[in-house]
């Protein structure tokens, strides 16, 4: 299982990378009688770099508006400007993007003209960081693999707005102004391949509902989460990197078993208010509790099988998998106790 999620980690943050260096390649040995061509299509305010003509970089120039984009870009750059509106007009021959990074602009959502987005059929990766978004905007286009919205101001999901995004593997709606009310039973869905959510450092007191079963990486930190619901991730069982660090958690907000979860590889916990180590399951590796209000730690009550067994098993046994172990910030005092070293065989660093 570990291989299999590795994998599609990689997949999902190196395709990028690897996507663009091999287009540069092929164009790399472009004819040099081709470069005048493409520099007189270049917009003024940008570059195009002549060994990678499918790149228009317009970024850092003080543009306040769009330039007209040439048919031949599929990247487009245009982070870190003073953009307010994205109109159809400079899109119009734009007909093969596949990239749009907007950083750190001023967007609002009124100034997206209405189905410009959806308009961009072959669209695959938008980026709209740092700018002054009150809703995700829609309608988004459906062939769409990441969607980044992070430090805006959204505290609104229009009903629907992922319903034909099966494509999209990352949604980033971080640092921005959802409650609770904003995430529906409904909201999510849709969005059959998702593997990466993140809805860190907004206002959520509750575990959002009905998270897309195939999500890998479900990141919360940074919210006002007091409970996790009995059964919780049952309803996904795929995931493997869980983040509530910085949150309300409680002993008493934790059901018996709520992070017993098999498919879970690492699991953040730390900055809330446990007194005590949950109950972890045996394939985990990457425990965070630093932080939190923990006093004594017994490694025959953490111990996800028992003592006697954990014993009697060899170096390549059934052992349970913790590798790294994260305790300081507590109340704890050294030494570290032995029966946590006998547990936990493959166990390389612990923090204290």
């Amino acid at each position: 299982m570990t291989l299999k999620v590795y994998t599609s980690l990689l997949l999902l943050f190196l395709v990028n990378s690897v996507w663009t260096r091999t287009v540069r390649q092929v164009y790399d040995e472009l004819d040099p009688e081709h470069w005048s061509h493409y520099t007189s299509e270049c917009p003024q305010e940008c570059f195009c770099p002549p060994s990678f003509p499918n790149a228009l970089y317009c970024d850092n120039k003080g543009l306040k508006e769009i330039p007209a984009i040439p048919a031949r870009i599929w990247y487009l750059y245009l982070q870190n400007n003073l953009i307010e509106t994205v109109s159809e007009k400079p899109f119009v021959n734009a007909t093969h993007l596949r990239w749009i990074n907007l950083n750190k602009n001023k967007i609002t959502n009124s100034g997206i003209e209405a189905g410009v987005l959806s308009k961009l059929k072959r669209l695959l990766y938008l980026f709209l960081e740092d700018n002054e978004l009150e809703e995700v905007p829609a309608p988004l286009p459906v062939g769409l693999e990441q969607l980044r919205l992070a430090r805006n101001k959204i505290s609104r999901i229009p009903e629907g707005v992922f319903s034909n995004l099966e494509n999209l593997t990352m949604l980033d709606l971080h640092q921005n102004s959802l409650l609770d009310s904003a995430l529906q039973s409904d909201t999510f869905q849709g969005l059959n391949n998702l593997m990466q959510l993140n809805i860190a450092k907004n206002s959520l007191k509750k575990m959002p509902l009905s998270i897309p079963a195939n999500t890998l990486q479900l990141f919360l930190d940074n919210n006002s989460i007091e409970v996790i619901p009995e059964n919780y991730f049952s309803a996904i069982p795929k995931v493997t990197f869980l983040r509530l660090n910085y949150n309300k958690l409680s002993d008493d907000g934790i059901p018996p078993n709520g992070f017993n979860v098999s498919s879970i590889l690492d699991l953040q916990l730390s900055h809330n208010l446990l007194t005590k180590i949950p109950p972890i399951n045996a394939q985990l590796e990457h425990l965070h509790l630093d932080h939190n209000r923990i006093k004594s730690v017994n490694g025959t009550q953490i111990c996800p099988v028992s003592i006697a067994i954990a014993e009697d098993y060899g170096i390549y046994g059934n052992t349970p998998r913790l590798r790294y172990l994260r305790l300081d910030g507590n109340e704890i005092q050294p030494p570290i106790p032995l029966d946590i070293m006998i547990c936990f065989r493959l166990l390389q660093a612990v923090v204290i």
